[in-house]
């Protein structure tokens, strides 16, 4: 009893002190002008294990670059281990690869080494016609020529052999050769070209060469092997070409998309009312059109389409293909931008009284950024920053994930052999019991890799990469919100505008964030980027368990992603003050955490009211103008605007370089309004100083403008019920 009753008087103690701290507002100061311009280093600490990080992480692209290889990626390996295609080498002209066995691409294994257990050779060209090794030799006899075009599927110092026993004794030959396609630089057998109009319930047989009869389903078994080894590299290939022919037109398009934001900023100081409904309109009209397109796609497939094989059908072609020609499709999108129509129109709706508060934020924002033009410049250097992290990080992560040196392991093309999938040396594998023990075994290469200490700590590494990525992104983003918040601080307490505004006050605020603050805005980021790893955690975890989830798992998960997404938001938002406070008064993070918290809880009204309805009219804006480029982008690479202008005609997916605008022009309008974003709750924490610090009076005057004071402390009626 005697614990609970002092455990309750504790309680109510914290709540006390709690509430005495929330409602203890500032006091006047007549020597506050603004930003204080005596500060001191803050969180040196965390500055330092900062600059650590970094240093480690410059250390860790120096190993990466040394031990790497981003050939590895570009070109395919033989057996040998040699590069197919590349410059400078005997297999510079012999630019595709060729498979033995392409049976033996349907083991499990192969998934697991990522390498078909199968002799592989470089080879110039393709085969183009059905032949077993034995009909070649049947046929050699008369014409000498199936010989020279047989060669050149073999090994180099190949040499023709009596029996099919000696032929798997030396390995030198495949067995047979299929009409093939060159796919990615890999030989991919042309079902078409075996039988012509194949279908999937088809059970035609034919010879192997091994005196094995096969149906033209374990074939395309075979072939679905191959393609699911390398379907990544088809995408990210087929991407890059998609890339190379549009790229001019990705750069006129994210152009646009920078003119347009501008010019909404500019315009936002003299027609703020105008441009928000014009914003409203504009949405409403670009979804509407994405309505009416949809049910013309819809209205225009009347049945789902027969599905036919064809060998360029496998992996994500196929189902794009599918997915863009089903009716169920277009539908679904049709509903869905149904209901964000709706969704704006019913926010609209219940915001209608609160959005005037909007328009005179945004219009006080828009003289800010008239005074301190500097600012609309700034998203530049953020951008560079960004690409140079995402750009070292990219790079970093290739040359990790090219680290290594060749492993060859023993292959066996049939049967079975103890020494199968064991480590070996090609230079003394000749000269081992292993070839004698297991005729037709090789010592072929499997993977990249290695037993060294750097090899071991490879998948370390790669974390170390993605969590040094996360923390310096938001490190920049973080130091990007200090210097703005302080520029635009430094305009607000100037009484007499723009006279009192002190010079270059963008440049200072940058040189006081990162001489003093550098530790504080690291352990902002330091919290945030936390949050965001745990999250990958969870879909990392997620994806490699899925198959073993069960319902109640789902549901963990479910709730884990919620409640990350959550933290996340909370985060920032309380950072994104805390920067403010930090620009303000030069105090620590959790300082500034602390005084931005119980500054907003004593205008918890006035955060509700003008925070959501600023965001919300913002990201109508952000919305416009990637949609105005997306509908421009859409019409020019589907061929619609060829009366106008000539596009791009040989793109393998439209839809690539379309996304990449749109979400380029939303980044770049989210760069330039984040501007917006930050100027007006940078005037919104100084406008809550300020009503504190100030009563109006002669001796104590308010600093902001009368028409802001009038909306925001005008009380409005509650919600009606």
């Amino acid at each position: 009893m005697l614990m609970s009753d002092s455990g309750n008087h504790l309680l109510q103690l914290s709540l006390f002190v709690l509430n005495i701290q929330l409602c203890d507002p500032r006091r006047y100061d007549p020597d506050f002008q603004g930003p204080t311009a005596k500060r001191t280093c803050t969180d040196v600490l965390c500055c330092l294990i900062f600059l650590l990080f970094i240093l480690g992480y410059v250390l860790l692209g120096l190993l990466a670059w040394a031990h790497g290889d981003p050939r590895k990626m570009a070109y395919p390996t033989d057996s040998q281990g040699h590069f197919c295609g590349q410059k400078g080498t005997p297999n510079e002209n012999k630019t595709v690869l060729f498979y033995f066995n392409i049976f033996r691409c349907t083991s499990p294994s192969m998934m697991l080494r990522l390498q078909c257990s199968t002799t592989q050779i470089c080879v110039s060209r393709c085969p183009e016609r059905f032949l077993t090794y034995l009909d070649m030799q049947f046929l050699n006899k008369e014409d000498k020529n199936y010989w020279e075009y047989y060669r050149q599927f073999c090994k180099a110092k190949a040499k023709p052999v009596e029996t099919l026993r000696d032929l798997l004794i030396s390995g030198d030959c495949p067995l047979a050769v299929y009409p093939s396609r060159p796919f990615l630089q890999r030989c991919i057998p042309d079902l078409s070209a075996l039988n012509g109009t194949w279908t999937p319930g088809s059970r035609m047989k034919f010879e192997d060469g091994s005196g094995q009869t096969r149906t033209m389903l374990e074939f395309r078994e075979a072939a679905n092997g191959i393609s699911d080894l390398i379907n990544a590299r088809t995408i990210g290939l087929k991407l890059l070409e998609d890339y190379a022919t549009s790229w001019k037109w990705i750069l006129i398009g994210l152009t646009v998309a920078m003119a347009l934001s501008w010019t909404f900023l500019i315009l936002l100081r003299f027609t703020a009312g105008f441009l928000f409904w014009f914003f409203i309109f504009g949405v409403l009209g670009i979804i509407g059109y994405g309505i009416w397109y949809c049910f013309l796609e819809y209205s225009s497939i009347q049945q789902r389409p027969q599905s036919t094989f064809w060998m360029y059908g496998f992996g994500i072609q196929r189902r794009v293909n599918m997915f863009f020609h089903l009716k169920e499709t277009w539908f679904s999108m049709m509903i869905i931008l149904s209901a964000i129509e709706i969704i704006i129109i019913i926010v609209l709706i219940f915001l209608r009284t609160r959005i005037q508060v909007a328009i005179i934020l945004l219009q006080e924002g828009s003289k800010a950024i008239s005074y301190l033009p500097s600012a609309l410049i700034y998203p530049v250097l953020t951008f560079i920053l960004l690409s140079i992290c995402i750009s070292y990080w990219a790079v970093t992560a290739v040359f990790l994930a090219t680290s290594g040196v060749p492993i060859f392991k023993v292959m066996v093309p049939a049967g079975q052999c103890i020494y199968e999938d064991e480590t070996c040396d090609p230079e003394i594998f000749p000269y081992t019991n292993i070839p004698k023990d297991c005729p037709g075994a090789s010592c072929n290469f499997a993977f990249y890799g290695g037993r060294s200490m750097y090899h071991n700590y490879i998948l370390t590494f790669q974390v170390y990469n993605l969590f040094a990525f996360l923390w310096l992104i938001n490190f920049v983003i973080a130091l990007g919100q200090c210097a703005l918040a302080g520029a635009f601080a430094s305009y607000y307490w100037a009484m007499k505008k723009p006279d009192d505004i002190p010079p270059y006050p963008l440049f200072t605020a940058f040189g006081r964030a990162v001489r003093y603050h550098t530790g504080s805005l690291a352990f902002g980021s330091l919290i945030l980027a936390s949050v965001q790893m745990f999250k990958v955690i969870v879909e990392y975890l997620d994806r490699r368990l899925k198959k073993a989830q069960n319902s109640a798992a789902q549901f963990l998960h479910c709730c884990l992603q919620c409640c990350f997404w959550c933290l996340e938001k909370m985060v920032k938002f309380l950072n994104r003050n805390a920067y403010i406070m930090i620009a303000l008064y030069g105090k620590n993070f959790c300082e500034s955490t602390r005084d931005a918290f119980y500054l907003l809880m004593r205008n918890i009204l006035k955060v509700t009211v003008t925070d959501e309805v600023t965001y919300f009219v913002l990201l109508l804006g952000k919305v416009l103008v990637s949609g105005i480029v997306g509908v421009l982008a859409f019409l020019l690479f589907t061929e619609r605007l060829q009366i106008i202008v000539d596009g791009p005609t040989t793109l393998n997916y439209y839809w690539v370089p379309f996304l990449t605008l749109v979400f380029g022009s939303y980044m770049i309008a989210h760069g330039f309004f984040s501007v917006y974003s930050m100027c007006v709750e940078t005037i919104f924490i100084c406008f809550c100083e300020d009503l504190e610090r100030n009563d109006g009076s002669a001796e104590k005057p308010y600093f902001v403008t009368p028409s802001l004071h009038s909306i925001l402390t005008k009380k409005r009626p509650g919600p009606q019920r």
